[in-house]
C-alpha cells in the first residue's frame, strides 16, 4: 500500500501555479508517505471505523508477506453501508443500477441496500456459510451481485467474484481452487443482441470441479428461466424472503476480504487475495486524494464487477467514501448508440468517470465527429480517467476536448509515445499528460 508517485492530488495545487509545476501539497504528501509510511496510513486510516485499533501499522518482519494494521478489528461492510445509515444519511443514494438491455433503471439508498444486503447474510448464515468459507459469484451486472459481494463482507465470508459467462472450463478452474461452500449466480446475463444463459455452464462447471458447492442460489431473470437441480440449487427469491437479516461480523484486518482470479493466460489462474483492513484504507483514501471525489458526489467506473477495477472503483471505494455508485449493464456503443455513456453522465449527474480507452475508441469509431454529446448538459461531469491499457495521443487528445475540455488523467504504465509534464520521475500509477509539446490536455480543473 505504497502511495502512487507523482500522481497528482485534488485540489493541491496553490494559486497561481503553473500547470507544469509540480503541486507543493503533492510533493509533502509523497515525501511523508515515504520517510513516515506509518504515520501517513495510521491517520488515513482514522477515516475507517474500527472495532478494534490495531497493534502495529505495519508488520514488516516477514518481507515480501507483509501485513497492514495487524490486531485490528472492522468490518468492510459495516464501513460501507451501516455506518452511513447511523450517521443519519440513510436516505441518500447508494447505488444507481442503468441497465439499457432491459429498460430498467434502478436506485437504491444506504438504508435500502444496507437492509437488502443483512438480509442477503442471513440467508447465507442460514446456509451455513461461517467466517473465512467461500463464496463463487458468477453473476451479470445486477444489483445483486453488489449486494452478494457486501453480504459475505458483512459475515466475514471471502468471496471470488468470477467474471459473468466466462467458459465453464475456467469456472470449474477457479471453483475447484477456491473451494466455495455456496455459488451465487443469475439464470443469464443480456449483451447487446442476444441472451446468454448462464446456469448451463454454472452446471457444467460444476459437473467438471472436483470441489462441489453445497448450494447453489440463483437470481431467475424474466427473459431465461434456468433449471434448478433438486437439492443443490435455491431460488435466490425464496431464499432471502425466508431469511431474517444479521449484524455485521468484526474480522482480523489481516483476514481476507476477497480472492479474484488472474486470466490464466499463463498457466493456471492465480488468486490474488486483498485483506480487509489495509484494502479499506487505501480505497478510502485514494478516491477522495488521487481522484478528487467528495462524499455524495456520483461516481461511475465503466467496469464489471468481475475485474479488479470494479471491485476497487465501482464496489468498495465510492461507498466506503459514502458516494454514489453507478452500475451499468450495457456497452459504450450498442445500447442503444455512442451516446449511451454521456447520456449516463447526465442523466446522473455522474461527477468523475472512470473507463478503459477501449471504450473510447469503440466511441469515436461509431462518432468520429462527437455529434452524439452535443447538446449534453455535463456542466457537473468534472473529471474523466482513462486508465488500464494503452491510450495513445489521438484517443488521448480527443477524450480530453470533451465539453469543458474535461481533464484526462491515463495509466502511466501503458501510455504509448507520451511526455511527461514535469522533469520529476514518471508515475508508478497515473500521471499527467502533454502533447508533443509538453501541453497539458484538459487538465484544468482537476478536483476543484
Amino acid at each position: 500500500m505504497q502511495l502512487c508517485k507523482n500522481v497528482r492530488l485534488a485540489g493541491h495545487r496553490p494559486a497561481g501555479m503553473g500547470r507544469n509545476a509540480m503541486p507543493a501539497g503533492y510533493i509533502e504528501t509523497y515525501r511523508r508517505s515515504l520517510e513516515r509510511s506509518e504515520d501517513f496510513w495510521a491517520e488515513a486510516a482514522e477515516a475507517i471505523d474500527w472495532a478494534r485499533r490495531w497493534d502495529r501499522v505495519l508488520e514488516d518482519n516477514r518481507p515480501p508477506f507483509y501485513r497492514w494494521f495487524a490486531g485490528g478489528r472492522l468490518n468492510t461492510c459495516w464501513n460501507a453501508l451501516d455506518r452511513h445509515v447511523a450517521a443519519g444519511r440513510d436516505n441518500r443514494t447508494a447505488l444507481i443500477w442503468d441497465s439499457p438491455v432491459t429498460g430498467q433503471i434502478l436506485s437504491f439508498t444506504y438504508r435500502g441496500l444496507r437492509d437488502a444486503v443483512a438480509r442477503l447474510a442471513g440467508a447465507l448464515a442460514a446456509l451455513g456459510v461461517v467466517r473465512g468459507d467461500r463464496v463463487l459469484i458468477y453473476m451479470p451486472m445486477v444489483p445483486e451481485a453488489v449486494m452478494a459481494m457486501l453480504a459475505c463482507a458483512r459475515i466475514g465470508a471471502v468471496h471470488s467474484v468470477v467474471f459473468g459467462g466466462f467458459a465453464a472450463h475456467e469456472l470449474a478452474a477457479r471453483i475447484d481452487d477456491a473451494k466455495p461452500r455456496v455459488i451465487l449466480s443469475a439464470s443469464c446475463g443480456i449483451e447487446v443482441n442476444r441472451i446468454v444463459p448462464y446456469k448451463p455452464l454454472l452446471d457444467a462447471a460444476i459437473a467438471e470441479a472436483r470441489a462441489k458447492p453445497e448450494h447453489c442460489a440463483i437470481l431467475q431473470r424474466p427473459m431465461c428461466e434456468a433449471e434448478m437441480v433438486i437439492g443443490r440449487d435455491l431460488d435466490w427469491q425464496d431464499l432471502t424472503a425466508a431469511a431474517r437479516p444479521v449484524d455485521c461480523v468484526p474480522v482480523l484486518a489481516t483476514d481476507p476480504l476477497y480472492i479474484l482470479y488472474t486470466s490464466g493466460t499463463t498457466g493456471i489462474p492465480k488468486g490474488v487475495v486483498r485483506d480487509n483492513g489495509g484494502h479499506a484504507v487505501a480505497l478510502h483514501w485514494s478516491l477522495r486524494n488521487i481522484y478528487g471525489v467528495k462524499p455524495d458526489e456520483v461516481f461511475w467506473a465503466a467496469s464489471d464487477i468481475g475485474w479488479a477495477v470494479g471491485h476497487s472503483y465501482l464496489v468498495y471505494a465510492p461507498l466506503l467514501l459514502g458516494c454514489t455508485t453507478v452500475m451499468y449493464e450495457g456497452k459504450p456503443v450498442g445500447t442503444p448508440d455512442a451516446g449511451a455513456f454521456w447520456r449516463v453522465i447526465e442523466q446522473h449527474r455522474v461527477r468523475v468517470f472512470f473507463t478503459a480507452p477501449t471504450a473510447f475508441r469503440a466511441i469515436k469509431r461509431e462518432d468520429p465527429e462527437g455529434r452524439l454529446i452535443r447538446g449534453r448538459d455535463l456542466r457537473e461531469f468534472r473529471a474523466l480517467f482513462l486508465a488500464g491499457e494503452p491510450a495513445d495521443r489521438r484517443l488521448g487528445r480527443g477524450a480530453a476536448r470533451g465539453p469543458g475540455h474535461r481533464p484526462l488523467v491515463a495509466d502511466r504504465d501503458r501510455l504509448a509515445g507520451r511526455r511527461q509534464l514535469s522533469r520529476h520521475r514518471a508515475a508508478a500509477g497515473q500521471a499527467r499528460l502533454g502533447d508533443a509539446r509538453g501541453t497539458g490536455l484538459g487538465c484544468k480543473g482537476v478536483g476543484r
